[in-house]
């Protein structure tokens, strides 16, 4: 009824401005024509709500998509006849990383006593190799995964990034080849979940085609901008993703930062003391403080892995001569959560060993307080500091740490005396 009175009102419009052509109209076509102009209208509406959701869509995190696979897939090999992923990543001790290039002849045969002394051996086959070596490189390494015996120090490999024309040989080489001897391969210049999920199905992929029983993890390196962004995605891109590092060289020159050192600080990067009571003008001498470059990455790293329960590691520290300030920055990085850090030199390694190790003191401390706080809540005084259920959780952090250290040091252990 309201619809009728609407088009008798409209009739009644058209034909007092149009009178003559208001005669030859009827109530019926004129409700036909109004019915229409609803729909156009509807159709409008609809068309301006999708553009508005396309144009919101753009802005939303790549985070946020939709998963690719169903959760209950996510623990399923990606390829018939590979090794089911791990439901847990393992903790090995791998305070320090050392790399040595596979190529050198004279390198590789100082191996046999510098494996005892490291948690991590990484034969290298990408920055630092030229690009005349790379087959060499790669052949290298080859050949010590199947003559070096390794013990209990864990084997990884860095290949060339995705993109040169080296990385795929560089995964079909060595995982079909000599895949059983490789703990973890790290991945350069990761930007994305995408790129973890190539690798990952490649591996599953080489693995069934070698006959592996276990799988290879992932270990990625944030190198530039995009991979900062993205890096809660790339820690959670794949069951294998053992750990993260700062690779901070390429980071900085993808930035546009100004610095061409390898890792550390800034003699630049700094704040400055205000002026005192005293000074005359702003132009006294005021105490000024290094501050570090790397502080905002590498916790966000930290909490990243952390949430998606995977390792953060630092990466290279460039300047080898002074062992000093990189013992500041392999501290750093371990009082901020990460478990190790890269050796270039072998005068690093006792470094990352001492660094990323509790200091006995600390480990003493921490029993004393587990001890103390009994099952663990409530809060107490000791040594005229509060302790509560938040203090035992830091010290069983500790405590555990030194027990897995210890039984592979046994000069850890006396020291811890456990």
């Amino acid at each position: 009824m309201a619809l009728d009175r609407g088009v008798a009102s409209v009739v009644g419009e058209e034909r007092a401005e149009h009178g003559r052509v208001g005669q030859h109209q009827d109530a019926a076509r004129i409700k036909e024509d109004r019915i229409e102009m609803d729909r156009v209208e509807e159709v409008r509406v609809e068309v301006e709500h999708v553009d508005q959701c396309a144009r919101f869509a753009q802005h939303i995190p790549a985070t946020y998509a939709p998963h690719v696979r169903s959760p209950r897939d996510f623990f399923k090999p990606l390829a018939v006849g590979a090794p089911e992923p791990l439901r847990e990543i393992p903790f090995r001790p791998s305070r320090v990383i050392h790399f040595f290039p596979p190529h050198l002849d004279k390198v590789v045969a100082k191996l046999p006593d510098i494996v005892p002394t490291v948690d991590v051996i990484l034969g290298n086959l990408e920055d630092a190799i030229p690009m005349s070596d790379k087959h060499a490189a790669r052949a290298g390494l080859v050949n010590v995964a199947r003559t070096v015996d390794f013990g209990d120090t864990q084997l990884w490999t860095r290949v060339n990034s995705l993109d040169s024309p080296w990385g795929l040989d560089d995964l079909t080489t060595v995982v079909t080849e000599v895949g059983d001897k490789i703990d973890v391969i790290m991945i350069p210049k990761v930007e994305g979940p995408e790129d973890i999920h190539y690798v990952d199905r490649l591996l599953a992929q080489l693995e069934a085609k070698a006959g592996l029983r276990k799988p290879i993890l992932i270990h990625a390196i944030l190198e530039t901008a995009r991979g900062v962004a993205n890096v809660e995605a790339i820690c959670g891109a794949s069951p294998r993703m053992q750990g993260l590092c700062l690779g901070p060289a390429d980071l900085a020159a993808n930035r546009r930062m100004k610095t061409t050192r390898v890792g550390g600080g800034h003699p630049d990067y700094l704040v400055r003391a205000d002026p005192g009571p005293d000074a005359e003008g702003l132009d006294a001498p005021r105490a000024t403080y290094q501050q570090d470059l790397w502080h905002y990455t590498l916790a966000r790293m930290v909490d990243a892995c952390v949430m998606h329960g995977i390792l953060p590691y630092y990466g290279p520290f460039g300047d080898i001569k002074d062992t000093v300030a990189c013992e500041d920055q392999f501290r750093n990085a371990y009082l901020l959560g990460c478990v190790g850090a890269w050796s270039l030199h072998p005068s690093q390694i006792p470094i990352a060993k001492r660094v990323f190790s509790p200091r006995p003191a600390d480990v003493a401390h921490a029993l004393r307080v587990i001890d103390a706080m009994g099952d663990g809540t409530g809060a107490i005084m000791l040594d005229g500091k509060m302790e509560d259920d938040a203090s035992v959780k830091q010290c069983h952090v500790v405590v555990n740490l030194a027990r897995q250290l210890a039984a592979r040091d046994p000069e850890l252990a006396a020291g811890y005396q456990f």
